[in-house]
């Protein structure tokens, strides 16, 4: 899928001299020839090729609609360079089998690593055995404790999904001037941080419109538990004015539930832009809106990789080095501007 133009940010400017490279490409300190680099760094098209590079990918198993296409987004941005090898190692959801794969990739000395680990805590030793080994570590996702194990973190604005739900669902309200709604959230996993985030932005925006979360649990990320868990909420419930879904993966199964059950009276958004949720969208009905958590940024993280591994920096920025750190906003997609989001819309 391409990379919205809306989203990231973008890239250009010169390599560094070969003798930077060392410096640049495995921490956060300035090169001690900046001043060279800061001469060269006008003018300079980062899409054109630069020294030839491998970067290495490591992910979780593609069983979610939204990590398969963390897969394919970085698989298509490496292909459009002609300097860049990619290498990729079996996908897993085994913890053990993720770190024995990044250490194969530390061994056959890639030049890059871009790295969505499945767990950041339990494979944070092992990405800054990577930087360690003057590997710069483009840190996917789901974040790693320690700074020193990642050159870059990429990745999504979880408690930014909740306040854009959360104020889409509050001014919709307003709008149909409902005093006291009932407002009912279903959460991925109810113990990960990102899930956590998601809900505090949702309550954080809420009550800036007056209003609060009625009743919420937890589906799992899955479709069958997102069917059962639509099902209780809603039997438990005779009457709701708005629903937040927090993944549209697990939101194919509440919506099932949802038309099954019959229920027409509230609306509902969803969370991280599925194809399948735009498609619901643009049909107009009960799902009105879905707020962005795009895998497009596993392209972002193969493009920054491939910049830190060659020494370039970014001409949109003043500074010489890509960012420690990107977080990418989270947009709200609806019936009104559904046409531009469908093109980065991943398939459930």
């Amino acid at each position: 899928m391409p990379i919205p133009s809306r989203r990231g940010v973008l890239f250009g400017g010169a390599a560094v001299a070969a003798g930077a490279l060392a410096t640049a490409c495995t921490g956060n300190d300035p090169a001690d020839d900046a001043p060279a680099a800061q001469s060269a760094a006008g003018g300079g098209d980062n899409e054109k090729p630069g020294r030839p590079v491998t970067i290495g990918f490591s992910a979780p198993a593609a069983d979610h609609g939204w990590i398969a296409a963390i897969t394919k987004n970085a698989q298509a941005q490496a292909k459009r360079y002609s300097d860049v090898t990619f290498r990729a190692v079996e996908p897993t959801n085994d913890i053990n089998q993720q770190i024995s794969a990044v250490e194969s990739l530390i061994s056959a000395k890639v030049n890059a690593l871009v790295l969505l680990p499945n767990d950041g805590q339990q494979l944070n030793q092992v990405a800054r055995k990577a930087m360690d080994a003057g590997i710069p570590v483009v840190n996917l996702d789901r974040i790693f404790p320690d700074k020193l194990s990642y050159r870059t973190w990429i990745g999504g604005d979880n408690y930014g999904m909740g306040v854009a739900a959360g104020h889409y669902v509050g001014r919709r309200l307003k709008e149909k001037g409902v005093a006291k709604p009932v407002i009912v959230e279903i959460q991925g996993i109810a113990t990960l941080p990102l899930t956590q985030e998601r809900s505090k932005g949702f309550a954080d925006a809420l009550k800036t419109h007056g209003f609060s979360v009625t009743a919420k649990q937890d589906a799992k990320f899955t479709v069958e538990t997102g069917n059962q868990v639509a099902a209780n909420l809603l039997q438990a419930h005779k009457k709701i004015d708005a629903l937040w879904n927090h993944d549209d993966d697990q939101g194919v199964g509440v919506l099932a539930a949802i038309k099954q059950a019959g229920r027409k009276e509230f609306f509902m958004v969803g969370g991280a832009g599925s194809a399948n949720a735009m498609r619901e969208i643009k049909a107009g009905g009960l799902l009105e809106a879905t707020v962005t958590y795009s895998p497009s940024m596993a392209a972002s993280a193969v493009k920054v990789a491939r910049l830190v591994a060659q020494g370039r920096g970014m001409t949109d920025l003043v500074e010489l080095q890509a960012p420690q750190s990107i977080t990418l906003a989270s947009e709200t997609v609806t019936r009104q501007n559904v046409d531009s989001y469908l093109p980065i819309g991943f398939e459930s």
